[in-house]
């Protein structure tokens, strides 16, 4: 038996949101936690961060960019269709508040002015994330930015939460304002009233907005998206180094001090199995028969 889908999206071009059926992990999941799954028997595992879920309904939701095989199979996929495998949750949740603490040193406390940044597929997370720290009683402002409109998620669902401020950025102008989610972040980190960010999108995003709060010395977290194989800690396939260690972003993540990510290492690991993607892709649309 697998996991049915109960309903798929197409968001953009190449961005597609699915909902799943499975009670199970839908009880327990909490926001910045993932899960891994298989499309078919034949399927490699990869791993997914909720965007959404429903405890009482039995549902979880992701959000996923066509980028390889196994992103072309999800997106030939049909609703009433079943996935073969999913397993989760996995990760630590997101730190909301003192005294409710996932790990010692990752707490974002009730009252702070949390600023949650999300690029591109990236704001699947900040948005459940968001959502959970105004819960908990921050103040929640989110930027998030998309190289076009077109490429924008999740914006609707945003403006509905009860958000301190939604600063909206893209690269082209087209929605919000034109340039880089760095610049907001800079100006509210100038402002002296943020407490605490939060970062999630593409390592080279990350980076610079980790750069960026360094300069006015504010906590804040990172979560990760490092090659992932088993999610449990035992393949190593997502170690990366973290203040001069060692760390696996299965277990020990996906959030981790911003500040001190080896992010060059990051970006070259996520980079490793680029060609091998690309022909496996090829492959799959010379031979399925679906884009004939």
């Amino acid at each position: 038996m697998g996991y049915r889908i109960l309903d798929k999206k197409q968001l953009s071009g190449s961005v597609f949101e699915m909902t799943i059926a499975a009670p199970e992990i839908a009880r327990k999941a909490h926001a910045g936690q993932f899960f891994i799954l298989r499309v078919n028997d034949c399927g490699e595992r990869i791993p997914f961060t909720f965007s959404d879920w429903n405890a009482e309904e039995g549902w979880i939701r992701y959000i996923f960019m066509r980028v390889g095989k196994t992103t072309h199979l999800l997106e030939d996929t049909r609703a009433g269709e079943d996935i073969v495998d999913v397993a989760g949750p996995m990760g630590h949740p997101t730190a909301m508040q003192i005294g409710k603490r996932w790990t010692a040193d990752k707490t974002i406390a009730a009252d702070d002015h949390l600023v949650v940044v999300g690029g591109g597929v990236g704001t699947a997370v900040a948005y459940p994330v968001a959502r959970a720290a105004i819960e908990a009683g921050s103040k929640v402002t989110v930027i998030t930015g998309a190289r076009t409109e077109e490429l924008l998620i999740l914006r609707e669902e945003l403006e509905a939460l009860d958000l301190h401020e939604l600063i909206i950025v893209t690269d082209d102008g087209s929605a919000g304002r034109e340039g880089l989610v760095t610049e907001p972040l800079r100006e509210l980190c100038a402002s002296g009233e943020v407490d605490r960010v939060f970062v999630v999108g593409p390592g080279i995003m990350m980076k610079f907005c980790a750069a960026t709060t360094a300069e006015y010395h504010i906590p804040t977290l990172a979560s990760l998206n490092p090659i992932m194989v088993d999610g449990t800690g035992m393949c190593g396939a997502c170690r990366i180094q973290v203040g001069g260690e060692t760390k696996f972003g299965c277990v020990d993540g996906p959030d981790f001090d911003a500040h001190v990510v080896d992010w060059e290492e990051l970006m070259t690991r996520q980079r490793v199995y680029a060609e091998q993607e690309r022909l496996a892709d090829g492959e799959y649309m010379r031979t399925c028969g679906c884009h004939e």
